[in-house]
């Protein structure tokens, strides 16, 4: 249901985008009102959460380290799901070849790239780390660097809401089919648990003998 939502709700953004239909009004109104109504040295670092070589390696981290922990189906499909968004929003970028807020000679800017870097790698890397935590603090951790993300883009004039809004919406079912992974995959018991329960049994065999 949630993917179907989201495959529509993107679709009609996009075709709003592709033919400068009614929907870009309050869009634009939006950005004009909340643009560089902070200030550009916050912004600018916020909206470097979504970088390449910032995100990226968060996840490959958490890759690592699910596979490490017997989940390597969960990080092999987390990994394939990142790969597909510059597969994506590359074309995209190019068909609609939409202008930006400060720059309206320029092109490209829909959908937003560091939005679905930062959702993918920061989401994807909670998904997979979020099993062997005793605290569910990943996702709410990943929900904030995302937010703060698309945040610093809207407000720096780097893209216009709905170009976030997108790429949130685009790679939604890619982060549906990571979480069916990361769920599916059994989770590795903590470290040092097989030697405490083994420790244990011992004991209560020489006990049962004495």
């Amino acid at each position: 249901m949630l993917c179907a939502l989201s495959v529509a709700l993107f679709a009609l953004i996009t075709w709003q985008v592709h033919v400068s239909g009614p929907l870009l009004t309050p869009d634009h109104a939006l950005s004009r009102a909340v643009v560089r109504a902070v200030p550009d040295a916050v912004t600018e670092r916020l909206a470097d959460l979504g970088n390449i070589p910032v995100a990226v390696p968060v996840l490959a981290l958490a890759m690592l380290y699910a596979a490490r922990r017997g989940r390597g189906r969960a990080a092999l499909v987390a990994g394939l799901a990142m790969a597909l968004v510059p597969a994506l929003i590359v074309p995209l970028k190019d068909w609609t070849a939409r202008p930006g807020p400060l720059e309206p000679w320029a092109a490209g800017y829909f959908p937003s790239g560091h939005t679905a870097t930062a959702l993918m790698a920061y989401t994807g890397a909670a998904l997979l780390v979020a099993p062997h935590t005793r605290r569910p603090w990943p996702l709410p951790v990943a929900a904030l660097l995302t937010g703060l993300t698309a945040a610093g883009l809207v407000l720096r004039g780097f893209h216009w809401p709905l170009d976030v809004l997108a790429s949130l919406l685009l790679c939604t079912p890619l982060l549906l089919a990571v979480r069916w992974a990361a769920s599916a995959a059994p989770a590795a018991p903590p470290a040092g648990t097989g030697r405490a329960k083994g420790r244990v049994s011992r004991r209560s065999s020489r006990r049962s003998s004495g």
